[in-house]
């Protein structure tokens, strides 16, 4: 997390804030914010600045808590007194999420997390994690600092193992919380993991188009999925 919160807005309505997956680069979300912006006010939040200047930079082992509260951090500069927003955070994003509604629920009308990988909350959960970060750690690693730093690799480096680790807080806000997965994730770790927190914690499941990278491989449809759960549970709430 930098010292200064780096976001991006856009559009006009209720505030919905996302929290991007990997390692917090908002990289290719520019069709998904599109779509929400002509319904919500969207605020992107970067938590390592990497879209902001920062790639390339060190980066230490990074802490769900603190990206938590950099996205509190937002909210407190971009809400109007009074109001709240809604929170969208998908994989790691979705750990962050997941972690601020626990900490800061006051200013949160809904979140919604979509797959996050905090798979150690399964009763397999500790071989299927080390299964998860050999599938994506296995291979090689780009790197993670310097001229030719990618966000994978700092992902890889800096994000995969800590927020894998990450076991949420069982009994979230009533009412205030959605896993959700991928579609065509079914029959797959993340899809599994997201079911089974959402029966742990009693809060609502959906699926969403796609599977893991949904938000990017179709944008519209993902953005309008989104903005049903979000009305849905406005009225559901009012």
């Amino acid at each position: 997390m930098t010292d200064t919160p780096c976001y991006d807005v856009t559009g006009r309505g209720p505030v919905l804030l996302l929290v991007p997956g990997g390692a917090g680069h908002p990289m290719g979300l520019g069709p998904l914010t599109e779509r929400l912006a002509s319904r919500f006010t969207v605020v992107t939040y970067d938590p390592l600045g990497l879209a902001h200047g920062r790639l390339g930079h060190p980066v230490a082992e990074q802490r769900v808590a603190d990206w938590s509260e950099g996205a509190r951090r937002v909210l407190e500069e971009v809400l109007p007194e009074g109001e709240t927003a809604s929170v969208f955070g998908t994989s790691s994003g979705g750990i962050a999420v997941l972690d601020l509604l626990a900490r800061h629920p006051g200013r949160l009308a809904h979140v919604v997390a979509h797959e996050p990988p905090c798979v150690t909350v399964l009763p397999d959960g500790a071989a299927r994690r080390a299964e998860l970060i050999e599938q994506l750690d296995g291979p090689g690693r780009p790197p993670a600092e310097g001229g030719s730093a990618t966000p994978m690799g700092v992902f890889l480096a800096r994000v995969l193992r800590p927020f894998t680790a990450y076991a949420p807080a069982l009994t979230p806000p009533p009412g205030r919380l959605t896993l959700a997965a991928g579609a065509a994730s079914r029959g797959q770790l993340l899809h599994r993991t997201a079911e089974f927190l959402a029966a742990r914690m009693g809060c609502a499941f959906t699926e969403f188009p796609g599977g893991h990278l949904g938000t990017l491989d179709h944008p519209v449809e993902f953005a309008d999925s989104l903005a049903g759960t979000l009305r849905s549970s406005a009225r559901t709430s009012a």
